[in-house]
């Protein structure tokens, strides 16, 4: 099983990176956790660019997503939406597919559980698009219990991939 996790947020010191980090530790055996890291290198959508042959940085994420079973993206919420750069990457998979129905969970590492709640609504309506299959729309909060509520993503993802392969 390969989960795909992908951070929303570009700093190099993002909670959201923690977040999916820890997924990677906590991930039980048998499921190989991939991070994306080029989200910030995608060049901005254009529909012209990929008439012909898209950008390298464009094949590496639509590879990376059609070879993960599940993703897992945390992202921050900015401006009461999700970030520029993860709407970016997600229009350029609108008209390829690879996140088509794709099995997905969506959090944001937060201080307190009602923070993010709009940038994760943001995202869910975007990946509607997509016709993703959200099996959790919740933040996280930072802090203790946090590896716990991981955790619980990471299963919700994995029953959701084997109802799916049954």
């Amino acid at each position: 099983m390969r989960l795909l996790t992908v951070c929303g947020s570009l700093q190099a010191k993002s909670g959201n990176l923690s977040l999916l980090r820890a997924a990677s530790s906590l991930a039980p055996t048998g499921v190989d956790v991939v991070h994306f890291e080029g989200l910030g290198a995608l060049p901005l959508f254009n529909p012209d660019l990929d008439e012909a042959d898209p950008t390298p940085p464009v094949k590496a994420w639509r590879r990376a997503l059609a070879d993960a079973d599940v993703v897992l993206f945390a992202s921050p919420e900015y401006g009461h939406s999700l970030p520029g750069g993860l709407k970016n990457g997600i229009d350029w998979v609108i008209g390829s597919g690879e996140l088509y129905r794709k099995i997905v969970a969506i959090t944001a590492a937060v201080p307190h559980a009602s923070r993010g709640r709009l940038g994760l609504a943001a995202l869910a309506q975007t990946l509607g698009a997509v016709e993703a299959v959200l099996v959790w729309q919740e933040p996280t909060v930072r802090g203790p219990g946090s590896d716990d509520a991981v955790r619980d993503i990471i299963r919700a993802l994995m029953q959701a991939a084997s109802q799916r392969h049954t």
